[in-house]
């Protein structure tokens, strides 16, 4: 009777034991998941744990499993940059590699394919007006804006853009462009500060502020001079994919000077 007993106080313990490692060894729920800021290289890997990713070296970031799968499947951004001959170079370099870095789709134009000079620097625009494609944002830049504004087929294809553009952006003196083609009718803008009366003069049916990085009206938006630009393009990046996805841009390229409410959102649009 005594082995019988034995018999199955050890089958009872051998049950609780498999049952107590079957609990223990169930996966957990994965809510989270750490990863590397967008570089390019590993930006679809995930990880279990914080620190840095052993491909790029980047230090990881935490997200949402959820956020991180809608990020896989990101409709893609296309960016026109429309350049004249003379633009400021970091009007452009610095929100391209903004741009570029997020994933978007960057393409330049200009009126014609001819050789552009900046900075001591020559390059071939990839499109002219003509044969431009459809682009979800388009970005004009300061330098020589003056033969841009006067030259009314310019104006009247960026002013066309309006029925097929979803954001207009402009950097620094870049906003006469804009003002010129009436984007800026009724909005409130800025630009360098040296041009801020002007701009004011010039198209008084727009509010001109000074002493702010960037003014967003919801579709519109507009910077201050130069550097600012880089700003205006990490507030767009913020607006498409979020501000910690923006935050990473920013580390990515190592830009530690984005202050996000530094600019003046009016109207945060779409």
């Amino acid at each position: 009777m005594k082995k019988i007993y034995l018999v199955i106080l050890v089958l009872f313990t051998c049950c609780s034991i498999s049952h107590a490692q079957t609990t223990t060894l169930k996966s957990p729920i994965i809510d989270s998941v750490f990863v590397c800021p967008p570089c390019g290289s590993c930006d679809y890997q995930t990880f279990d744990k914080a620190g840095k990713c052993p491909i790029c070296s980047m230090t990881l970031i935490r997200m949402s499993l959820s956020d991180f799968k809608k990020q896989l499947n990101l409709k893609p951004v296309t960016v026109c940059f429309y350049i004249q001959d003379g633009v400021e170079l970091l009007d452009f370099a610095g929100p391209m590699e903004v741009f570029t870095t997020a994933g978007f789709h960057v393409v330049t134009v200009s009126k014609t394919k001819t050789e552009l000079h900046t900075n001591g620097l020559s390059f071939i625009p990839q499109y002219s007006i003509k044969d431009a494609p459809k682009a979800d944002v388009l970005v004009v830049f300061g330098g020589s804006f003056a033969a841009t504004i006067a030259d009314t087929a310019v104006i009247s294809w960026i002013r066309a853009q309006r029925s097929t553009t979803s954001y207009f952006l402009s950097v620094c003196t870049g906003a006469y462009i804009l003002g010129k083609a009436g984007i800026l009718d009724n909005m409130t803008a800025t630009t360098y500060f040296l041009q801020i009366d002007n701009l004011q003069k010039a198209f008084p049916n727009t509010k001109v502020l000074a002493n702010t990085r960037f003014v967003d009206n919801g579709n519109v938006i507009t910077t201050a001079g130069i550097s600012a630009g880089i700003d205006g393009a990490l507030h767009l990046v913020e607006k498409l994919r979020g501000r910690d996805y923006a935050r990473s841009i920013a580390q990515t390229i190592e830009y530690d000077k984005w202050v996000p409410e530094q600019g003046l959102v009016l109207n945060k649009g779409n």
